[in-house]
């Protein structure tokens, strides 16, 4: 799509903070009006606007993207949202080691441990970690409780939440990230231990770099949505 307006400026509306093109709101897919509940996000998604070319890039507008997300497909099913990203805690990566060779293990317990023993403190509740991938349940109350502090979040969060969820296959490391008990650069790096570890043994193409940068990107997007939706005005 080719850019068709001069300015694009966030603006109180009803709804919270819509974005405004030349003075018409932006529509969802869905359409359905663009408003989000902190005047700072709206700001930032209207600077995504801003800054596009002679063309416009879905993929250069990742916020556009979340917010698209939380109005069309989490709100009209926030529990099942909510409860598809509660899953993640039932086989979190955290809980599935290595049992060789030596230093992966030990990269593992060194980022892994202290996230569990955050979880643990924070929810209390207790982990069954084995090594190999086959499926160990947790303890009921773990699952639930972990439930239970994923479905306390609104649509928007829930929106941010989903790809530091999804990429790095952590609920638990979602939650020490979004709670800031850990910072984003910990986190990352946490969920990213084995494929870094087979990257330092066999090496990255192209692609394989393309695509950890595209999934950081993304990854950050998540946790920058969430940050500019808690600083509210």
């Amino acid at each position: 799509m080719k850019r068709f307006y001069e300015n694009a400026d966030a603006t109180r509306s009803s709804d919270g903070w819509t974005v405004a093109l030349d003075g018409r709101t932006v529509k969802t897919p869905a359409r359905k009006s663009l408003a989000v509940p902190a005047r700072k996000l709206a700001d930032a998604i209207a600077a995504e606007w801003a800054g596009q070319e002679e063309k416009i890039d879905p993929a250069a507008m990742p916020l556009t993207g979340l917010a698209n997300a939380a109005i069309d497909r989490v709100h009209p099913n926030h529990q099942s949202f909510a409860a598809e990203l509660a899953e993640y805690g039932e086989t979190d990566l955290l809980c599935y080691r290595a049992d060789s060779p030596t230093e992966l293990v030990a990269r593992q317990c060194a980022a892994w441990d202290p996230l569990l023993e955050w979880a643990q403190k924070r929810f209390d509740i207790g982990f069954e970690t084995t090594t190999g991938i086959v499926h160990r349940p947790q303890p009921a109350p773990t699952v639930e409780r972990l439930r239970a502090a994923t479905e306390i979040y609104g649509p928007f969060h829930l929106a941010g939440l989903s790809p530091i969820v999804r990429i790095g296959g952590s609920l638990v490391a979602a939650l020490a990230l979004v709670e800031n008990a850990f910072d984003e650069d910990v986190i990352w790096s946490a969920t990213r231990i084995d494929e870094d570890w087979q990257a330092s043994q066999w090496g990255e193409d192209e692609d394989a770099i393309a695509t950890r940068d595209a999934r950081r990107r993304e990854f950050s997007a998540g946790m920058r949505f969430i940050r500019l939706l808690e600083a509210g005005d």
